[in-house]
């Protein structure tokens, strides 16, 4: 059953109902995060964002390569263009630069929604690395087996002071 009053919106309204859309699911993210913290510390809730991610990545992974009909192998090109379909890619500022000569592209996020957040809370910054390098080599893999992926910057390890984190995948032969 098709939902007409969606089917009666302008564009314009459609990606303003998208970012408010991407800004309500990344709070709910947040919200039960910080429960967990609340209630059984930093490495319990860890634990359960990085469970969460596994299975997540690889979910939006495979709607959003369907929905761009990538092929099975869609290399560093259908990479980056999964990435700026993502559910938080209209919330946060990012980068992507590709080097096709050496078979790398580097996704770096300038500003962060979530850290932002907890800075203005008053909170530690969330130490995102670990979960990250599940999140984003799980949605890699699953855009394109060949790609891996490795981190540049994140917190709590940032060597890049300009930028949130950054990541390079890499697409192996």
């Amino acid at each position: 059953m098709k939902n007409e009053f969606l089917l009666s919106l302008s564009k314009e309204e459609l990606i303003r109902l998208i970012e408010d859309y991407s800004k309500n699911w990344l709070a709910m993210d947040g919200v039960w995060f910080q429960s967990v913290e609340r209630m059984r510390g930093m490495d319990e809730a860890m634990h359960h964002d990085a469970e969460a991610w596994r299975r997540f990545t690889v979910i939006e992974a495979k709607r959003i390569k369907a929905f761009l009909g990538l092929p099975e192998r869609a290399g560093l090109e259908g990479l980056a263009r999964a990435l700026q379909c993502r559910f938080y890619a209209n919330l946060n500022e990012a980068d992507i630069i590709m080097d096709a000569e050496r078979k790398t592209l580097v996704y770096r996020t300038r500003e962060c929604r979530v850290q932002r957040a907890r800075e203005r809370k008053g909170m530690p910054f969330h130490p995102c690395k670990p979960v990250g390098e599940i999140e984003y080599a799980g949605f890699a893999r699953t855009i394109d087996e060949r790609i891996s992926c490795e981190c540049i910057s994140c917190f709590p390890d940032v060597t890049d002071p300009a930028c949130c984190c950054a990541w390079r995948f890499r697409l192996n032969d």
